[in-house]
């Protein structure tokens, strides 16, 4: 594993660290499908959260929150689609509160909700 990969892997155990000392449940770290993955699914009361995570050391590449651009966003809108299709949830989901949220690592943490 190289070592953004290491870095990232941290920034996610982080994020997961700080969603749940703020009250969220972590569901799962990691979902992969075909359409892409997800690095983490909370509760947030009743509210199902797909959670990306961007980590930077610098601002060489761009910020952690310019790294979410389309193609990004249409991959997590995909791989949450697969998810709620996995479980169970197809057709109209107005029954099931759902959000995109993300942390960013600038390296200082932020949370962005609702991001979609």
């Amino acid at each position: 594993m190289t070592e953004a990969h290491t870095y990232g892997r941290e920034a996610e155990a982080r994020a997961a660290e700080f969603l749940e000392r703020n009250g969220f449940r972590v569901l799962e770290r990691n979902y992969r499908c075909r359409a892409g993955e997800i690095d983490l699914v909370a509760m947030d009361g009743q509210t199902l959260v797909f959670v990306e995570v961007k980590a930077r050391h610098s601002s060489t590449y761009g910020s952690a929150a310019e790294a979410i651009d389309q193609r990004k966003t249409v991959r997590l809108r995909k791989a949450a689609a697969a998810y709620l299709a996995r479980r169970g949830v197809t057709g109209a989901y107005d029954f099931l509160a759902c959000r995109f949220d993300a942390i960013l690592f600038n390296p200082e943490i932020e949370h962005l909700r609702d991001i979609l």
